[in-house]
């Protein structure tokens, strides 16, 4: 499938000003059998695993952007030739190549943070899952809202108003609750070292026929409930299965190969901070591998309904603690609805299809699309990780 699509040149892939960005990851060698904590400096991967055991054990540093940029390592070559193995028809084989990049953290994510994305929500459910009625409702639900949910603050005397209002007219959604109401929807998305990387393979449920990627940020939290870093995501959306009941959130969310991330996590430092993140765009283009299908779509952090620390402090606290740190991907506003095939169709995933997301300051992530019990299975966990790091020598005190 990689062949049928031109890739776009390696350094549109990474960061625009690469030679100011901070990056950290992670790589199979196969030389050692196992996965290497990385950092990007100027372009230069090194392996600084004898010094990191996980990323996880890097942003709980003190100043995790000062260990990454002293941290000696062993020099792996130019981050450009990681990007155009992992897009190669032998990724799968090449050492090194590009794994998501975090470990053991636990994956969250939040929803309906956006009021295009909370639209979206309450049709899946009006739909009960079924694409053909989305159009239809999509123009009830417009006119009956007459409201711009955008302008309306979470929690606030406003949206307690709007609550009561559609309560009356019998038209209050549990989508709504969490997309206006003072607590967030925070989910599990994926299992810790279930996430694919930049070129893998991401995986639909094979019972899903309406779906769609889910192009976000996501914030790299430390274990003291700290943002430290960010990179992007691909939460692959079953819309058909969570449509049918918002109990079913966990079977459409958590498949083998549904969570995608990278390239890189960009850590925090003068050059990036939580502010290019609250202001960032994210640009979306999903191209078929054999239909000549081009969706463009983008989603803008400035119109996000609750702030990036918000979502983290709602997820993390006296109420919750996460001591491996976690990810946390912060919804998008992006919701695809052109039609794929039949009128009033409305969009959704071919088998090959690449998914590219990408922001200037994070560079891009590419994904292809496939079904998750053909793609490779998930077999290197946690257990997996401390055994290989052991019969490495790489858990010694100095790791923590």
């Amino acid at each position: 499938m990689k062949n049928q699509l031109k890739h776009a040149p390696t350094a549109v892939h990474l960061p625009a000003d690469l030679p100011q960005a901070l990056l950290v990851g992670r790589v199979w060698r196969d030389d050692v059998n196992g996965p290497c904590v990385v950092v990007v400096r100027d372009g230069e991967v090194f392996d600084i695993t004898a010094h990191s055991a996980t990323v996880a054990d890097l942003l709980d540093r003190d100043d995790p952007a000062g260990f990454a940029r002293a941290a000696r390592g062993e020099p792996l070559g130019r981050v450009e030739a990681l990007i155009e193995a992992a897009l190669g028809d032998d990724a799968a084989t090449r050492s090194p190549r590009l794994l998501a990049p975090c470990d053991v953290q636990a994956i969250k994510a939040c929803g309906v943070t956006f009021a295009v994305s909370l639209l979206e929500r309450v049709i899946e459910e009006q739909a009960g899952g079924d694409a053909a009625r989305a159009d239809a409702l999509r123009g009830t639900l417009l006119k009956d809202i007459g409201a711009d949910l955008s302008a309306i603050k979470p929690g606030s005397p406003e949206a307690e108003k709007l609550k009561q209002q559609f309560i009356e007219r019998g038209a209050w959604s549990q989508y709504m609750e969490v997309g206006i109401g003072p607590y967030a929807e925070v989910f599990s998305k994926a299992q810790p070292m279930s996430a694919v990387g930049f070129g893998a393979d991401v995986g639909l449920h094979p019972d899903s026929k309406w779906n769609n990627p889910e192009p976000e940020i996501v914030l790299a939290v430390n274990s003291r409930a700290q943002a430290v870093g960010a990179t992007l995501g691909n939460d692959v959306n079953l819309r058909d299965i969570e449509g049918r009941s918002a109990l079913l959130l966990g079977k459409a969310k958590d498949n083998n190969g549904s969570c995608g991330m990278g390239p890189f996590i960009r850590l925090f430092d003068n050059a990036f901070t939580i502010d290019t993140v609250r202001n960032a765009e994210l640009r979306l283009l999903i191209e078929g591998a054999d239909d000549g299908f081009r969706l463009d779509g983008e989603s803008r952090m400035r119109e996000i309904s609750r702030d990036p620390l918000n979502l983290v402090a709602q997820t993390a606290g006296a109420h919750h603690q996460y001591p491996d740190g976690f990810m946390l991907f912060l919804g998008t506003m992006f919701s695809p609805i052109k039609d794929r095939g039949a009128p009033g169709a409305g969009f959704t995933h071919k088998l090959g299809d690449r998914v590219s997301i990408a922001s200037p300051s994070l560079g891009t992530l590419v994904n292809h699309v496939q079904l998750s019990d053909a793609i490779a299975p998930w077999t290197f966990g946690v257990r997996a990780l401390y055994r290989n790091l052991a019969r490495r020598g790489l858990l010694g005190d100095d790791m923590s």
